[in-house]
């Protein structure tokens, strides 16, 4: 028997609410569907476009899903292209950075934290001032620097390069975390024994481990999407990263759609099952490190 509150129908101002069987319809549900096709819709064409034989790419049809639906794009991909030789680089390099990036900026985030020092705002003005200078300004000085050291064409050269970008957002970020550890646990630590050495290891570090993947995660990310300093400090296959040998697809004349589009879509596959993993971590880290410090 349907009771009066499920067939209630109610109506306002700002739009029409109507609830049937408990299942209650806003019209906002209308624009949320719409954003998620937005956002999922162009992924989900690049797999449609992945799984369909080249001989029906340039063929005009009104069919959304290929007719012939085949994954051997995939399988030339990887058997037949570099693309696992960019896969490892970019592993190599997202992983250095990422390690780099935590261990500098939880050390200079704790130090900006706990540590009352002249010029410390100064400090901290010019880690922020870093983030606004455009990235293509400073191709021509890091290039230089590059070759001096002899890092041209070297993974070890874009960690060190992805380090100076990923670090300054980082530093920021562990500071307001670490801001929100009451320094009465290091001094009881700290009367317990512990040195600071000892006080930072086992008490900030297990507490920082929220502000930490969210570091990491924002380092890995930009790590693994940039594309400017690598196609111009790289130069052969055993140094591209991922962005650069999907670029490599793309010719003069004719366009490689079906290894474009697959890889496109492995590419993707390591960021989507780092945020499944590192989701809620994140979200911690980000929120504990947007206070005021």
């Amino acid at each position: 028997m349907t009771t009066l509150a499920e067939n209630r129908t109610s109506a306002g101002p700002r739009g029409v609410r109507v609830r049937r069987r408990g299942v209650t319809f806003k019209p906002a549900y209308i624009l949320v569907a719409a954003w998620i096709v937005g956002v999922l819709g162009p992924y989900a064409w690049t797999f449609v476009t992945s799984i369909t034989p080249p001989n029906e790419l340039g063929v005009r049809s009104s069919n959304l899903w290929p007719q012939h639906p085949t994954f051997a794009s995939y399988i030339d991909l990887l058997t037949r292209t570099p693309f696992l030789q960019y896969l490892g680089n970019s592993v190599f390099v997202a992983f250095g950075t990422v390690a780099t990036t935590v261990v500098f900026s939880l050390l200079a985030g704790t130090a900006l934290s706990r540590f009352r020092f002249r010029g410390r705002g100064v400090i901290l003005f010019g880690v922020l001032l870093v983030q606004l200078i455009p990235a293509v300004l400073l191709i021509v000085p890091l290039y230089t620097e590059l070759k001096t050291l002899g890092l041209l064409d070297s993974k070890i050269g874009l960690i060190l390069v992805y380090t100076t970008f990923a670090l300054p957002f980082s530093t920021w970020l562990m500071k307001g975390f670490v801001d929100q550890i009451p320094v009465e646990i290091e001094e009881a630590s700290l009367l317990d024994g512990c040195s600071k050495f000892k006080s930072f290891f086992y008490v900030i570090l297990p507490l920082s481990k929220s502000g930490i993947a969210a570091a990491g995660t924002y380092a890995f990310i930009y790590s693994w999407n940039e594309f400017l300093y690598a196609l111009t400090f790289t130069s052969s296959n055993s140094s591209r990263t991922m962005p650069v040998g999907l670029q490599q697809f793309v010719g003069e004349n004719t366009i490689r759609w079906e290894f474009l589009t697959s890889g496109g879509i492995l590419a993707a596959i390591p960021i989507i099952i780092g945020f499944m993993f590192a989701q809620k971590s994140l979200v911690a880290g980000l929120t504990a490190g947007a206070v005021k410090g």
